[in-house]
């Protein structure tokens, strides 16, 4: 069975859920072990950092998540260090997670250069964006941000409807603020023109072998997505497990994310030591099953 049998398959399978139960390995299956804490860098912008960042906004919105809900501020400080130490240096914030606190508190005991901050924003304004700015950079300690998205975009008109927070991050990237811009799509419209978009360096995109909390089906994603690819653009992957509806085919679901090279990344939510330790050893398990 060829990957886009498989594909065509999943789709008609409705979620493609179903179509799990057949899964392809061998057409996914990488000629080494892949892990967690693997050094990557993400596609032209110049950062590296670990193939997997800790996710911290599971279920997450209106400034919490289960993470801030469940850990706390030293709990998930405490999480994101065992992390670090495990070599992740990747960590996936939003002002709408409420995790900045959080990550300020990880980074007493961690020197700024060694980790990768992603953080999002919604401002729909240049003035909102600005304030977004300066408070994250309070809220997290830190003189520079990492990398800083457009947060959950839908709009398939975001290019003209959003130029005044685009020309912000630009001017911010340019002053040293922060290091990459781009955008967290939401919608099959806001992908297509983040693939072709100029502005965006890395995008955040659902994808899974299901198809689950997707913005299309998965033929569909994976053709946009290697057209953004194409077009010189870092992809951060997410979703992995659809929002939680596919945890019974985690390996699956990380063979197929794996498998794609046009992925250079992905972020997985991490709420537990026990699941820290599950994708340390399930990650390179299922990265080369045949």
């Amino acid at each position: 069975m060829k990957r886009r049998h498989f594909i065509k398959r999943s789709i008609a399978a409705g979620t493609g859920m179903a179509a799990l139960s057949a899964f392809p390995y061998h057409l996914y299956a990488r000629d080494r072990a892949l892990h967690p804490y693997d050094r990557v860098k993400l596609g032209n912008t110049g950062i590296e950092m670990s193939r997997m960042a800790m996710g911290t906004g599971s279920s997450g919105w209106r400034g919490s998540s289960n993470q801030t809900r469940k850990l706390g501020i030293r709990g998930l400080a405490d999480l994101l260090h065992a992390a670090y130490d495990e070599g992740i240096n990747f960590w996936d914030a939003a002002d709408q997670y409420g995790t900045h606190p959080h990550l300020k508190e990880a980074q007493k005991k961690i020197k700024r250069e060694n980790v990768v901050i992603l953080t999002k924003s919604t401002s729909i304004t240049a003035d909102g964006m600005k304030k977004d700015l300066d408070r994250f950079r309070k809220e997290l300690d830190t003189d520079y941000l990492d990398i800083v998205l457009l947060h959950a975009v839908t709009n398939g008109n975001w290019r003209n409807d959003l130029k005044g927070p685009m020309e912000v991050l630009s001017e911010a990237k340019e002053q040293g603020m922060i290091r990459a811009h781009g955008i967290s799509c939401h919608s099959l419209e806001a992908l297509e023109q983040a693939a072709e978009e100029p502005w965006v360096d890395v995008d955040l995109a659902r994808f899974n072998p299901a198809g689950a909390r997707m913005d299309a089906d998965v033929a569909t994603v994976t053709k946009v997505l290697r057209r953004m690819k194409d077009n010189g653009k870092a992809i951060i992957g997410m979703k992995v497990y659809g929002a939680g509806l596919l945890l019974d085919n985690k390996d699956e679901c990380l063979q197929f994310h794996t498998g794609h090279d046009f992925i250079d990344s992905f972020t997985l939510g991490i709420e537990s030591a026990e699941q820290l330790q599950d994708i340390l050893t399930r990650l390179p398990a299922a990265s080369v099953r045949g």
